[in-house]
């Protein structure tokens, strides 16, 4: 009779019975959603007042099966043995397991009734297996409201279970993993280049993806293995993420990109200080002349000999904004690099809040990860369960600021770093400072020694920096047209704080208070799905662009002046949006430029010209037509006091967050009908050392831009999908001169 209990509306989720005993009743676990709920009752009434053609009752087969029907609580889904159900009060953590179709949906909606969920995540053929945090209520709510949830059962296996285990285990583990790897035949597969310590070519889950041929060094006489292990344990996350969940999953494991190795640390000692810039460049030099293909630099290398600098330009991170612009290394082109914000020292932590150490000037993000163009990766956490009967607790709260990560101290005139931060494990807090490294609150990877290791754990900014790679590679797998700036500019507008993160903020902050979660976090952790929604959905407006910015003056001897601003007219559905009247409605902007540096400039103290040109983005307002707002665009080019008057008109962030660095990001809110009137986007040029009476021919220097402009209208945005697509089709670009 179970199958009448897994008809529509209805979830058979277990079945109990007596196996010694045939006679005794068998207990079915069943969610029902008020739909199902309706159609039982009725099948119940429809058994008390009809019968079928036989002169049966209807339904009685199930009726009659059925002793008693109650509400089932939270053990009724336990799986594990009963000693172990979680005592009632405080938030346990709980292994949820979910319906693969409906598991992204629950753990978004459990979200908002106070669960956290961990980051990693099992897959099976028919199910999806997270911890999520909570208490008793929280978890019944989500149960109850939600009606994914098929078992509950308490989380076992953490990254130092395997780590502890002998070698011919792991050997196992590895080589069944092996087993399951498929390599789709790409025809051009976009590569992660790994400037680190070189990696290992023996292990089972990298030979794969490294060609021998793909392995370099920035000198000739250095060796191509990996002595240190350090690269190879960021192969294996930028592969695969943290294997943890990956490995026990046992089904088949696709991964589209391949890695090149390009050794920038010696296997002993290290790289001379003033040579670290030239190191990088023999290394891109040396990938790059081997074959022509996509790439994403990975670097997880810093160095505390040029702190503090307080955000300022040094000699390697210079070096690095010529890098990516195309304006260094043999080859002249655009690049995309990801680079560690850098670890914190471990020793300064004696007890005191872990935050205000992160926090302190002496922690500040190592160079070059100060550079306008790359991005810039600090850590965060969600790993914060410990093996059972470990002394002491974690540092860090679920979704903060993961204790070894630096952040920004530096004032605001200097780019927004990190960009983003990823998962970058915890320590473990006990009796005694400072907190300790541990396993359980690390990430799994690869490790260097196959056969002897297989597994290890790693953890810190460059395991963020490796899972970065690893999403930024397989967003720009997907759309390989993209610019690296565009691409960087998607995947850094996708992030977003977590509610802890949040948590930080007064109720009704202003713009200043955001200044904080910045210099900690960035823009927060970033979303893959948002980033691939944002490059593929029509209420997602990306344009690829070049603009000229300076022209020569028509007076003797005067520096050159703005020439160009690039005005784009939005694809809003104007009478949807009047017709919604005081909806509230979200516009975020995404703005990104590769600069060329000029560190003379900022040594001398000009901080608008260390880049060569300058971009920002304004929006029209609810009353302004094209002539006055680009009326308005010019009288702000060259007055600063004047922007600074003109900064209310609803973006979060605000200007003095904004207008930083290479790379721009706002939000706007406002009512569904003031958009509608705000349709008009404008890209212009500020000062920059283009801009300058000693360059030449500057009307020829020519500048790329990505713009994404994301519309978020909350539940009516399917009514908006079909018109914005339309209109997106014959979208009005106009150029016009400053």
């Amino acid at each position: 009779m179970t199958k009448s209990l897994d008809a529509s509306g209805l979830r058979l989720l277990k079945v109990s019975a007596d196996l010694e005993n045939e006679a005794a009743p068998a207990h079915a676990t069943v969610f029902a959603s008020p739909i199902g709920l309706g159609k039982l009752r009725k099948k119940v009434e429809a058994f008390q007042d009809e019968n079928t053609k036989k002169d049966r009752p209807k339904n009685a087969d199930l009726v009659q099966s059925i002793s008693a029907i109650v509400e089932a609580g939270l053990r009724a889904l336990w799986r594990s043995p009963p000693l172990r159900f979680p005592a009632r009060g405080p938030v346990h953590p709980w292994e949820i397991w979910l319906e693969r179709n409906e598991a992204d949906q629950f753990l978004e909606r459990a979200q908002a009734l106070g669960v956290a969920f961990e980051g990693d995540r099992l897959q099976f053929p028919e199910d999806i297996v997270v911890v999520g945090h909570g208490t008793h209520d929280q978890i019944a709510a989500a149960v109850r409201n939600l009606g994914a949830v098929k078992a509950l059962a308490a989380p076992t296996v953490m990254s130092d279970y395997f780590e502890g285990m002998p070698p011919e285990e792991q050997a196992e583990w590895a080589q069944a993993m092996e087993r399951l790897l498929q390599l789709p035949d790409v025809a051009n597969p976009r590569y992660i280049t790994l400037l680190d310590s070189g990696v290992g070519l023996n292990h089972p889950l990298i030979r794969s993806f490294l060609d021998p041929a793909d392995r370099h060094a920035a000198h000739l006489g250095w060796g191509l293995d990996d002595t240190r292990g350090h690269g190879t344990q960021l192969a294996g996350l930028s592969l695969f993420g943290d294997l943890l969940p990956v490995i026990q999953s046992n089904i088949p494991v696709q991964v589209r990109h391949r890695l090149e190795s390009a050794k920038i640390i010696p296997d002993a000692g290290q790289n001379p200080h003033h040579l670290l810039g030239a190191v990088v460049l023999n290394a891109v030099n040396a990938v790059e002349g081997s074959a022509e293909r996509g790439r994403t630099f990975s670097m997880a290398s810093t160095t505390d000999e040029d702190t503090p600098h307080d955000g300022a330009p040094t000699s390697w991170s210079s070096e690095i904004d010529q890098l990516t612009a195309g304006v260094s290394g043999n080859q002249h082109r655009q690049r995309l690099f990801v680079i560690s914000a850098g670890n914190t020292n471990q020793n300064r932590f004696q007890g005191a809040d872990y935050l205000s150490i992160c926090d302190d000037p002496d922690h500040e993000i190592e160079s070059p990860a100060q550079a306008w163009n790359p991005i810039c990766v600090g850590a965060y956490t969600e790993k914060v369960r410990l093996p059972a009967g470990l002394p002491g607790t974690a540092v860090a709260p679920m979704g903060d600021l993961a204790p070894s990560s630096r952040t920004a101290s530096w004032s605001k005139h200097w780019p927004i770093k990190p960009d983003v931060v990823m998962e970058g494990g915890n320590w473990v807090q006990d009796h005694l400072p400072p907190p300790l490294n541990h396993p359980a609150l690390a990430l799994l990877t690869t490790d260097h020694q196959y056969p002897l290791r297989s597994l290890t754990t790693t953890a810190d900014t460059s395991a963020a920096t490796a899972l970065a790679a690893k999403t930024i590679t397989e967003l720009w797998e997907d759309y390989p047209h993209l610019w690296p700036e565009t691409i960087r500019a998607i995947f850094v507008s996708s992030a977003r704080w977590t509610q802890q993160m949040k948590a930080h903020l007064p109720a009704n902050p202003s713009k200043g208070e955001f200044a904080r979660l910045f210099q900690r976090y960035g823009y927060g952790v970033p979303d893959p799905v948002r980033a691939k929604r944002s490059a593929a959905n029509a209420l997602s407006l990306i344009v690829q662009d070049t603009i000229t910015p300076y022209r020569p003056s028509a007076s003797a001897g005067a520096e050159p002046v703005h020439n160009q601003m690039k005005f784009f007219q939005l694809p809003w559905p104007r009478e949807v949006l009047r017709q919604l009247g005081a909806t509230e409605v979200t516009l975020r902007v995404a703005l990104s430029t590769f600069i060329e540096p000029n560190p003379s400039e900022a040594a001398r103290g000009s901080k608008f010209r260390y880049a060569s040109h300058n971009l920002r983005f304004k929006l029209n307002r609810a009353n302004e037509n094209l002539a006055q707002f680009e009326a308005r665009i010019n009288k702000l080019a060259d007055d600063a006091d004047a922007e600074a008057v003109a900064d209310n008109d609803g973006w979060i962030f605000g200007r003095n967050r904004r207008d930083v660095g290479s790379l721009h990001i706002d939000e706007l809110r406002c009512p569904a009908s003031d958009l509608a009137r705000r349709n008009l986007l404008a890209v212009h040029p500020v000062a920059g050392w283009w801009k300058s009476k000693s360059v030449q021919n500057v009307d020829q220097k020519a500048a790329r831009f990505g713009l994404v402009v994301e519309l978020d209208a909350g539940d009516v945005e399917a009514d908006l999908y079909a018109e914005v697509a339309t209109a997106i089709a014959n979208l009005n670009v106009a150029e016009v001169g400053v």
